[in-house]
């Protein structure tokens, strides 16, 4: 082991880094996938968006420990695409790039575009003064496009951290 961890270079370490800091990220938001949105999709649905507006606010509120690995994976991506440039040949590096560039668009982008924009229309909700119609509606629009987008998210974050690891094996 010490052996291992004396012949790692910068460029491994960052992809070591990255496959522990997207893995996080990943479990988080398929967390999400297979807990939290199933087990608010059981109540009615004020109460989903009532619900669904607590959880968030403490993201939005900047909870420091979630903001360390979410911002943390984003610079560690950066950090191994640049690594990458500096300590491995173009063709050998490209993989590393492409698999760098599919995190920040494929689970990062997705939230900046998709995520962040639903979350912020529910939390501007005043849920209690919608009638039940508008808040079925309300729902509708918001529960089914956050679902989808978040299962492929997770998957991306899934195939990204295989990828780093195997990345790494190889090297």
């Amino acid at each position: 082991m010490i052996t291992l961890i004396h012949n790692l270079d910068l460029f491994d370490a960052s992809l070591i880094v990255s496959a522990l800091s997207c893995g996080l990220v990943t479990g988080f938001i398929l967390t999400y996938a297979v807990v939290v949105m199933p087990g608010l999709a059981k109540l009615t649905d004020k109460n989903f968006l009532r619900a669904f507006q607590v959880t968030d606010e403490i993201i939005q509120n900047n909870q420091p420990l979630f903001m360390l690995i979410w911002v943390g994976s984003i610079i560690s991506v950066i950090t191994t695409t640049f690594t990458s440039i500096v300590y491995v040949e173009f063709p050998d590096a490209s993989l590393t790039l492409l698999v760098c560039f599919i995190y920040l668009v494929g689970a990062q982008g997705v939230t900046i575009i998709i995520h962040i924009p639903l979350n912020n229309h529910v939390q501007k909700l005043q849920v209690d003064k919608l009638d039940d119609q508008a808040a079925n509606q309300e729902r509708s629009m918001f529960e089914a496009r956050w679902n989808k987008f978040n299962y492929i998210r997770s998957s991306i974050g899934f195939f990204v951290c295989l990828a780093f690891l195997v990345i790494l094996a190889q090297r």
